[in-house]
């Protein structure tokens, strides 16, 4: 389970932060300041530090840490292509925020001087472990020893990993991390029909990073045209007209598929041709891959 397509194509936003979280981590090791981040209640009420603030929300503490981390931002990498750069923008804005507030209340209801949390951007991480859960189908399952696993148990194991890292100090950010994205799920403060001017979400477009790729990368809203993302040649030409009668396909359909790598125009025309059935249009965009 990759999250689709190797790389970063179509999502500029998590390649950022996930090079930015890197240099972060690997420029607070450098300055042997790892064991000084985290937010702890001396830093919050007794003497503010703005910095250590914001880089306490980029920069993992260990290397173990940094590793699990940067492998679920990269697989989270398939909810910017599903709701596009500049929505996700607004989730890591909005979940990164919401769950340091979290933590600052959780410091002062405490109030336990001895304990420093975890820095890292959990709450982006475990945030997006909500949408995971309620919109990312299984596609398989195996059964180890007589239990049964599916390809999202890898991730789920991979969280938990992460979560108990540091028992007390990582629970908590992981927490507000959940409730960041719980909040962002009901629609809090309308939050998720906000977006952010065009051009900071396409700011990141124009990144070039010349270790990742050199492939452009845009929100696949705004690609309607493109090839698919697993395809070898266009999917369009092989659908008969879609039946009028048809109902639009709704946008957990058309999520699902996406999810598993197709581009959106063709898991929609897909879903069309296959009357709603995912399962259908699945089979119909795989035996488009092969041809």
């Amino acid at each position: 389970m990759n999250g689709g397509p190797s790389g970063f194509n179509n999502a500029p936003v998590t390649r950022s932060f996930v090079v930015a979280s890197a240099i972060f981590t690997v420029f607070s090791g450098i300055q042997g300041r790892s064991h000084k981040l985290g937010l702890s209640y001396q830093d919050v009420y007794q003497k503010v530090n703005f910095w250590k603030i914001v880089e306490s929300a980029f920069a993992f503490s260990s290397t173990p840490e940094l590793m699990f981390g940067l492998y679920m931002l990269y697989y989270f990498r398939v909810f910017e292509r599903q709701i596009g750069s500049n929505k996700y923008s607004v989730f890591i804005v909005f979940s990164s925020i919401t769950s340091i507030l979290c933590e600052v209340l959780a410091l002062a209801l405490l109030k336990d001087t001895s304990l420093k949390f975890t820095p890292g951007p959990y709450g982006l991480i475990f945030a997006s472990f909500i949408p995971f859960y309620l919109d990312i189908p299984v596609s398989t399952k195996i059964r180890v020893f007589g239990v049964q696993f599916s390809d999202k148990s890898f991730i789920y194991l991979a969280g938990l990993q992460l979560l108990l890292s540091s028992w007390r100090r990582s629970i908590f950010p992981g927490i507000c991390g959940f409730v960041a994205g719980s909040l962002y799920r009901l629609n809090f403060f309308y939050i998720r029909k906000a977006k952010f001017p065009e051009f900071i979400s396409s700011f990141f477009a124009r990144l070039s990073w010349p270790s990742i790729g050199r492939m452009p990368a845009t929100s696949t809203r705004n690609v309607l045209g493109s090839m698919p993302s697993y395809a070898v040649r266009p999917v369009e030409p092989n659908y008969p007209a879609p039946v009028p009668s048809t109902p639009e396909p709704s946008e957990a359909s058309i999520a699902a598929l996406v999810s598993m790598g197709f581009d959106r125009s063709s898991a929609r025309q897909a879903l069309i041709q296959a009357r709603n059935d995912v399962n259908v249009a699945t089979n119909i965009l795989l035996e488009s891959q092969s041809q």
